[in-house]
């Protein structure tokens, strides 16, 4: 007797509510484990796994640091696809830790902060295709790359060293040596009075666009084009007093809620300035796990009871 496509929906459906959010880490020799909890995770993976969080909410209380090599990938904080799993929100902050030096965190929705080297040096970590509050760099960490993130705050960098690219935020504040590129700054901090998008030394600041009138503290930094309000560095893309709202589709908050590509009379530079230009694929946000891509599903099963399903996946990256 055939069954129908509604029976066989709602059977997968209560396997998939049953183990939705049960979170796989992957060991360097690919044995894979599982755990409810991502404290449960971080504190039973081995250094250099990988931690894959589905969607849904992760709570995680400051008492749980990250101190050995750890790569956590969500399923996206952003873009609608048709796995089964929505967002994946992580409640709370991280702590990448002395120890956790080369890790990442790619695809997912921080409700609170990212620290770096909280605690000690820690060297080569990763944040990408991330939703967080603020991101933290302390103890001269170097090699640190914030890439393609909504911070809904700011980034701190306390005198270390970074690449900074493709990131809308309100500033970056003490960065030195780093090369800051291709991001949205939508608002300054005051800073003995003043008022500024960067402040930090020695600093490569190309190709960003700077919402208020810009005012950079530092020494020995170089800056070429810039889209801003005020000259600022080599070519510098002057937009005077014309209105940010006529520049972007929909100027507004750090979301995707907005829209920062450029209106028609601007569309001319959103290859030389911002989050889309420079190779960057901004809308998308796309962590490197699965995504169905294409499928088809019978409607009913055939005489043997097999019910024909084929499904075309690629990997977010």
């Amino acid at each position: 007797m055939k069954k129908s496509i509604l029976t066989l929906f709602l059977a997968i459906m209560a396997t998939v509510e049953l183990y939705a959010q049960q979170i796989s880490v992957v060991s360097t020799g690919g044995s894979t484990s599982l755990y409810q909890t991502l404290k449960d995770a971080i504190e039973g993976a081995d250094d250099g796994s990988v931690i894959y969080l589905p969607g849904g909410g992760f709570p995680i209380a400051d008492s749980v640091k990250i101190t050995k090599k750890l790569t956590i990938v969500g399923i996206g904080h952003k873009i609608k696809t048709e796995n089964v799993d929505g967002y994946t929100t992580i409640s709370g902050n991280l702590f990448f830790n002395q120890g956790s030096d080369r890790s990442a965190l790619l695809g997912v929705y921080v409700s609170g902060n990212v620290y770096i080297g909280n605690d000690a040096k820690v060297d080569d970590v990763l944040v990408r295709y991330c939703n967080m509050n603020d991101v933290s760099v302390y103890n001269n960490c170097i090699g640190t790359t914030i890439d393609q993130n909504y911070i809904r705050g700011a980034a701190y960098f306390n005198g270390c060293s970074g690449t900074f690219s493709h990131n809308i935020t309100r500033y970056v504040r003490e960065i030195n040596d780093g090369f800051i590129s291709n991001n949205i700054l939508t608002s300054g901090y005051y800073y003995y009075g003043t008022k500024e998008a960067i402040n930090g030394s020695r600093n490569s600041i190309t190709n960003n666009i700077i919402i208020h009138d810009i005012a950079l503290s530092g020494a020995d930094c170089f800056a070429s084009g810039n889209m801003c309000k005020v000259d600022f560095g080599d070519d510098c893309i002057n937009i005077g007093d014309a209105d940010w709202n006529d520049v972007f589709q929909k100027y507004g908050s750090i979301s995707p809620s907005s829209n920062f590509h450029f209106s028609e009379n601007y569309s001319e530079y959103e290859s030389k300035v911002g989050i889309y230009a420079g190779g960057s694929d901004f809308d998308k946000q796309l962590a490197p796990v699965p995504y169905i891509v294409a499928k088809r599903v019978d409607t009913e099963t055939d005489a043997s009871g097999k019910l024909n399903v084929k499904i075309r996946v690629k990997a977010g990256q």
